[in-house]
């Protein structure tokens, strides 16, 4: 087994140093492995984007994945107190639950909710099929205002359900999301809204104003007025923050609230349903649900910083608990190397008796959303949301 997994990873060096030349100036992060072969390194994000960090994961530890996998004895059981003493209630467990939101919000430096009102702003409207669409303004932090599309059917009875639909990477990609650049599977936000949901796409901070800038020095430029604050800090205050413009609105019912997002946007959705209890359906698609799992450790997400946290995000997904959460992956940033999170979690929604309202699905073909995951997402949504009746 041992001369076997030699070979694999023999052949696999000289496939991922073809892909050094190919692509060596794509990005300034370096990732080292302990290969036979010392000299082996490659460009962190070079190699999640080639291969897929649990790909990888799974090429480089056949056990991954399962009860007796290295992730999962990684995580602390969720259902035990400081003591060790079993949590066997919903209220010992909210007692746990406060104590984990705290560790985290000290980490990522949570900023202070705005306490003005959002007042929009409507730069531009149109009509396309049965929706309006408006490119609005409003602002975020005090004395920052920040774009958003909003989009809403035209033709409605009572107050309806919303989200939140949170972009990925890319210059267009918050038009792509509110479907203006040729409506289709990555129209998430778009898409949601045909099927009787108001919904917000927000452009995220990364791309305010951003002219020349990197993302690195957009992440100075926010930084140099929050020091103490992480990259996803900034990112769950605005999240939240178009969760305040929902309920501006008149025809949204506050009670059916959801987020979703792909990519980066699977990042904010997870942090929003964990963060923000208004937020009561989330999906997130291959976002990367480990810390190791993608690149979690940018200066925009989590940062460097986060290596030596001796916390894993399972706590986080913990605090989405019982709220409907559907995981999707692609067996990259999200598959197999998910599903140890999945189970230390599921203890804590049989605790509220809702084992359902805890979702993976792995379609196991790449990073992008496939139609089967488009549709599943919007069932959920539906499901959790657009027919709920309690």
């Amino acid at each position: 087994m041992r001369k076997l997994l030699n070979i694999r990873q023999s052949i696999f060096i000289i496939y991922m140093k073809k892909l050094i030349l190919l692509s060596y100036s794509y990005h300034n992060k370096i990732i080292i492995f302990k290969l036979p072969d010392p000299h082996f390194k490659m460009r962190r994000s070079i190699f999640i984007r080639n291969t897929g960090a649990a790909l990888a994961y799974m090429f480089f530890n056949p056990s991954a994945g399962g009860a007796g996998s290295p992730i999962s004895q990684q995580l602390a059981p969720l259902l035990k107190d400081q003591s060790g003493k079993p949590i066997t209630s919903p209220g010992e467990w909210i007692r746990k639950r406060e104590m984990i939101k705290r560790v985290w919000s000290e980490y990522l430096g949570i900023m202070a909710p705005n306490p003005d009102p959002p007042v929009i702003r409507i730069m531009n409207e149109d009509n396309p099929e049965e929706l309006t669409r408006q490119y609005i303004e409003y602002e975020s932090e005090r004395g920052i205002r920040v774009k958003a599309y909003l989009l809403k059917p035209r033709k409605h009875e009572g107050r309806l359900p919303a989200a939140v639909a949170l972009h990925s990477t890319g210059d267009n990609q918050m038009r792509k999301i509110a479907g203006l650049e040729t409506p289709g599977i990555e129209s998430l936000g778009y898409n949601l809204a045909k099927k009787g949901f108001i919904v917000i796409c927000p452009m995220c901070f990364l791309w305010h104003e951003k002219g020349t800038k990197s993302y690195e020095e957009q992440v100075e430029l926010f930084r140099s007025g929050h020091p103490q604050s992480k990259g996803m800090a900034k990112m769950l205050f605005d999240a939240m923050r178009a969760v305040d413009v929902l309920e501006q609105i008149n025809e949204v019912d506050k009670k059916r609230i959801g987020a979703l997002g792909h990519s980066l946007g699977a990042k904010e959705a997870f942090y929003l349903g964990a963060f923000d209890d208004r937020v009561t359906a989330v999906v997130s698609n291959e976002g990367g649900i480990g810390l190791n799992s993608t690149n979690w450790d940018d200066p925009w997400y989590l940062g460097r910083e986060i290596h030596d946290f001796p916390h894993q995000h399972h706590e986080v997904l913990g605090l989405c608990a019982p709220k409907a959460f559907l995981l999707i992956g692609g067996d990259s940033s999200d598959g197999r190397i998910s599903e140890p999170y999945i189970d230390a979690v599921k203890p804590v929604y049989g605790l509220y008796g809702k084992p359902e309202n805890l979702m993976f699905f792995n379609h196991g073909e790449g990073h992008g959303i496939t139609p089967e995951a488009e549709k599943i997402t919007y069932g959920w949504m539906i499901r959790h949301l657009k027919e709920k009746t309690d």
